[in-house]
């Protein structure tokens, strides 16, 4: 679950922060030409989030955890000051505070668009989306209400509390989604191993007593 190159130290530390961070495959850039001025706009697009797709987080035992984002879930989020930047760190390069990134909610999910020719970082940034070299997009967020179903092992994010930025990314762990899990989430998935685990050797014994009786 851990990304390339990070300690473990550093994995356990972003498990145990209250931000969750998923990644989604779809960013792309976009030209446009400034009118009465020279050169263009450098823009890229893309969907941040996806709505009602369900998603693995991550696996425990022969168990997958899932999550699925309610179409609801930004109704009250706190997205006043969202940023724009690399692998959520560096220099910002778009902010919705300037309007050089937009937000927006459709049936589908949360999509972005970034006007990144402001800045030298954002520039370099742009060229290395369009070539290719990466296309992949991330959010930042934290969980104000959550429901947890046991039958199906699955999350869904009734309400996000803050969007605190999106994120061109190069290296997600999975390619649909990259999971920082609350410790508490992964408290519920080793509980549950646990009992499956008591529970399976309390079968086990259950069969050598019947074995003893023939």
């Amino acid at each position: 679950m851990s990304k390339k190159g990070e300690t473990n130290k550093e994995a356990l530390q972003r498990l145990r922060e209250n931000r969750m961070y998923r990644i989604f495959t779809n960013l792309k850039t976009r030209n446009e030409t400034i009118e009465g001025e020279e050169g263009q706009e450098m823009i890229v697009q893309g969907q941040a989030v996806t709505f009602e797709q369900e998603t693995v987080l991550f696996k425990c035992g022969d168990t997958e955890y899932k999550e699925v984002i309610d179409r609801n879930a930004f109704n009250e989020a706190d997205m006043s000051d969202v940023i724009f930047n690399y692998n959520h760190s560096g220099k910002v390069v778009a902010r919705t505070r300037n309007n050089t990134l937009k937000l927006s909610i459709d049936s589908n999910g949360l999509n972005i668009e970034a006007r990144l020719d402001g800045t030298e970082e954002g520039r370099k940034l742009y060229e290395e989306i369009k070539g290719g070299y990466i296309d992949r997009m991330s959010f930042c967020f934290d969980i104000e209400e959550e429901s947890y179903n046991k039958e199906t092992h699955t999350w869904r994010v009734l309400q996000i509390g803050k969007l605190y930025d999106v994120s061109a990314v190069d290296i997600p762990a999975y390619d649909t989604t990259s999971i920082s899990a609350r410790s508490s989430r992964l408290a519920v998935a080793e509980k549950e191993q646990k009992a499956l685990e008591r529970a399976k050797l309390q079968k086990e014994r259950s069969k050598k007593l019947l074995y003893k009786t023939y």
